[in-house]
């Protein structure tokens, strides 16, 4: 909110009441919660000043989500590199969460028209960036890498390398050429809140291992999931009946 010169009326402790309250209300056992900040409309009629703009907070609780379908998990995405080139760091900030998302619609267009299950964008010079809504990472030679450039930051993307730390896996956040991800990659998955560790099978044309989930990315997957439900960077949800709290301890964060 601060890079983009947003400020709605809520503070950080109001936000995060809100965000157990919506969680508490729904009574979901597995919610996907998520937050906005909106610039509003102008205060000034006809203003084309941002900073007339009165900001407002937008949050949600929705039954849980996965970027790719847990089938499609199961199996291993199958991953098209579009044509489309990502939208230049320069122009917009990727580790500013945003929605502009025209790159990568064009992207999911490409997949989706060529049989595909979801699509990944590098940047003009031939580097890997990130899919809609997940970061990618490789695996070669035991070692994990994910793109140094026009990606999000994201909490899951983190909390992977964090895994890979403790589990003793080597992994870098590293410039990622195409090429690699395409022709050398050994095993390759995708991180998102909504999905958590996501295996890949399928790179473009090239199948990857045995056309199924590799090693490491199964390895890193169940341990990921298995420590999320033993409390692994989770908040209980405050405001439930004594029936939601015998069968439900938290929600995860959207």
């Amino acid at each position: 909110m601060q890079a983009r010169r947003l400020h709605p009326p809520e503070d950080s402790a109001a936000i995060e009441d809100i965000l157990h309250r919506c969680v508490a209300l729904t009574g979901l056992a597995d919610a996907y919660v998520a937050m906005v900040a909106l610039r509003g409309r102008p205060m000034v009629p006809g203003s084309r000043r941002p900073a007339d703009c009165a900001n407002h907070f937008v949050a949600y609780a929705i039954p849980w989500i996965d970027v790719i379908p847990p089938d499609v998990q199961a199996r291993g995405a199958h991953l098209w590199v579009a044509s489309v080139p990502r939208v230049p760091d320069a122009s917009v900030d990727p580790t500013v969460k945003n929605y502009q998302w025209n790159d990568l619609t064009s992207g999911l267009f490409e997949a989706h028209d060529r049989g595909f299950d979801t699509s990944v964008l590098c940047d003009a010079q031939g580097f890997v960036t990130e899919g809609p809504g997940f970061n990618i990472f490789v695996v070669k030679d035991g070692a994990v890498f994910t793109p140094d450039r026009g990606s999000l930051h994201g909490i899951t993307r983190l909390s992977v390398l964090e895994l890979c730390a403790d589990l003793g896996i080597p992994a870098s956040v590293a410039p990622l050429p195409r090429g690699l991800l395409e022709d050398e990659a050994d095993e390759v998955f995708a991180a998102t809140t909504a999905g958590g560790v996501m295996p890949v099978s399928r790179v473009g044309r090239r199948i990857l291992g045995n056309d199924r989930p590799g090693p490491i990315s199964l390895r890193l997957r169940e341990a990921y999931w298995r420590r999320h439900a033993e409390g692994w960077h989770r908040t209980p949800v405050r405001g439930l009946s004594e029936a939601q709290a015998a069968t439900r301890v938290s929600a995860p964060a959207g």
